[in-house]
């Protein structure tokens, strides 16, 4: 059936979390992914955890995406990453700009997205499928809605296949973005990222930290709930699950689960929604 889903993981930091994270894989490919993602730390911190675990994902068969960072790196050494991501066979790239480890300047010689996914066309002409990223309720940092556009806009003319976008709880914020740049004359694919609610505390504290909004009914509700976790979980179902619905109903042409390296959450919402093999 349904809609086409691919997951997000993180690289984990101790051999118990490698273990565990196999194991959620596992459970999670049963729906057929398109890919699984892998995040990068700032300025690459995780890079060797996420090039490991972009690597475990491909001999298990299923194609994997790294997410590929470029503050304060030199064409020099993303040139050489690139050619390791090739020679391992990857064939799909999540590219960011990046958020700089604290304490350090710009430097490096990429300013914007845009200029890597240049970078990255003209060093590699079409071998990976580019992925960017997108803000239905806009980049934190941008200086208004215009120019974030302009700068989605810059990415996609730069060579970008498809985005992925922040997550967010308002379907009207990502149709109204989608519109947007269909205005602009802009076609590629734009995938919903999906967070499934885990926990409210988390949640917020992430979503403050990110930019992205939590509409004032569900931060209430949720901090209602305090410390229940079953019912956190069971309203967070029905919450992501209605939103799931609505954006496959108007139109999204695939989902993208930030799946926090947990498995039950995204089994239980992509099942709801019939969502993986035909």
């Amino acid at each position: 059936m349904g809609v086409p889903v691919s997951f997000e993981f993180f690289p984990p930091k101790t051999p118990e979390g490698v273990a565990k994270l196999r194991g959620v894989r596992q459970q999670l490919y049963a729906l057929a992914p398109e890919f699984c993602s892998v995040t990068y730390g700032a300025g690459g911190s995780t890079q060797a955890g996420t090039f490991a675990a972009v690597q475990e994902i491909l001999a298990e068969g299923v194609p994997a995406a790294s997410h590929f960072s470029c503050i304060g790196a030199t064409r020099e050494k993303v040139r050489a990453q690139l050619g390791e991501l090739r020679a391992m066979g990857v064939r799909r790239l999540v590219a960011l700009r990046g958020d700089l480890p604290s304490g350090y300047g710009m430097g490096g010689e990429f300013q914007y997205a845009s200029d890597l996914v240049a970078f990255i066309r003209e060093e590699t002409g079409a071998h990976f499928h580019i992925e960017v990223a997108a803000y239905p309720e806009m980049h934190p940092q941008a200086r208004s809605p215009e120019a974030d556009l302009k700068a989605f806009a810059a990415k996609v003319h730069a060579g970008a296949d498809s985005a992925i976008t922040q997550y967010f709880f308002n379907a009207d914020a990502y149709f109204r973005f989608v519109n947007e740049a269909r205005k602009t004359g802009l076609t590629v694919p734009v995938v919903p990222g999906i967070m499934p609610i885990l926990g409210s505390t988390q949640l917020l504290r992430f979503s403050d930290a990110c930019g992205a909004e939590v509409p004032r009914w569900l931060r209430l509700r949720l901090q209602g709930l305090g410390d229940d976790v079953a019912s956190i979980r069971a309203f967070g179902l029905d919450v992501v699950g209605r939103l799931c619905e609505q954006l496959v109903a108007g139109g999204a042409p695939a989902l993208h689960f930030y799946t926090m390296n947990q498995s039950a959450a995204t089994l239980e919402l992509c099942q709801r929604l019939g969502a993986g093999p035909a």
